[in-house]
């Protein structure tokens, strides 16, 4: 079973819903029929996910949550629970993004019970992790990422496992306009790949940590992502600024799935 390919759009806190759609509309319309082994999603700020949806129908493009809650309801006022998302037609959820663990203080904990409710209703998670541009220059990356991925799998299920994107983005790269090399890239996500793996004892869930997508984010652009696309254990990105223009995120897109 091979690795698929994905590129997912993070918007973050832009786009009003009519924009949104627009620009959702006008993704799926330029990219037409994806390659069997690629998929693309977008993950709109929560009030545009049903006009989103609405104009991603009869396409391939999957949508995306920003974040999640890890209740299925109750009183957290400003909160959405994945029952909600899955209703609005998600298909992945965005956790443990390095801006919701900074400004809004999410814990391993916390990020793991989000993934646990994920898998619970049946959606995708793209789990983030990095490290921040002090924990490199300590040399403490590898250190930071293996605790961010052992707490994040634990108690997983093999369901679980087969439902999970690694997105490796590291938080000094993002927004920055720097970007990692592509040997720095492939190094972390080869170890990524083997700390997931080493997580699990049963055959069949090692199996599937081996199949595991592996993201990389931090100043994505149309004009690096073929070369970072190009490493063994590199499946794709997850986008934030350079996804906002159509145009800019479908010449991306064009060429990472080499179209």
């Amino acid at each position: 079973m091979d690795r698929k390919q994905l590129i997912v759009a993070n918007w973050k806190m832009h786009k009003t819903p009519a924009e949104a759609a627009e620009d959702a509309a006008a993704i799926a319309t330029a990219l037409g029929r994806l390659p069997d082994h690629s998929s693309v999603a977008l993950a709109p700020p929560f009030p545009a996910l049903v006009p989103v949806r609405e104009r991603l129908a009869q396409t391939q493009l999957l949508l995306a949550a920003q974040n999640v809650h890890s209740e299925a309801q109750g009183a957290f006022t400003g909160e959405v629970s994945a029952p909600m998302l899955k209703a609005c037609g998600c298909d992945l959820i965005i956790v443990g993004h390095s801006e919701r663990r900074a400004m809004a203080n999410e814990s391993d904990a916390m990020v793991q019970a989000k993934m646990k409710a994920a898998f619970q209703h049946e959606m995708g998670v793209i789990l983030c992790i990095g490290e921040s541009d002090s924990q490199r220059n300590e040399g403490q990356t590898f250190k930071v990422l293996d605790k961010q991925v052992r707490e994040a799998v634990k108690g997983l299920s093999v369901t679980g496992v087969n439902s999970l994107v690694l997105a490796y983005e590291p938080i000094w790269a993002i927004g920055t306009g720097k970007t990692a090399s592509v040997d720095q890239v492939q190094e972390v996500h080869a170890f990524l790949r083997e700390t997931l793996a080493d997580c699990f004892q049963t055959g069949l869930e090692k199996d599937l940590a081996k199949q595991t997508e592996i993201l990389y984010g931090g100043s994505v652009k149309p004009s690096n992502i073929k070369d970072l696309m190009s490493m063994k254990d590199v499946d794709g990105a997850l986008v934030g600024g350079a996804s906002l223009n159509p145009e800019t995120f479908v010449s991306l897109i064009r060429n990472g799935f080499d179209l």
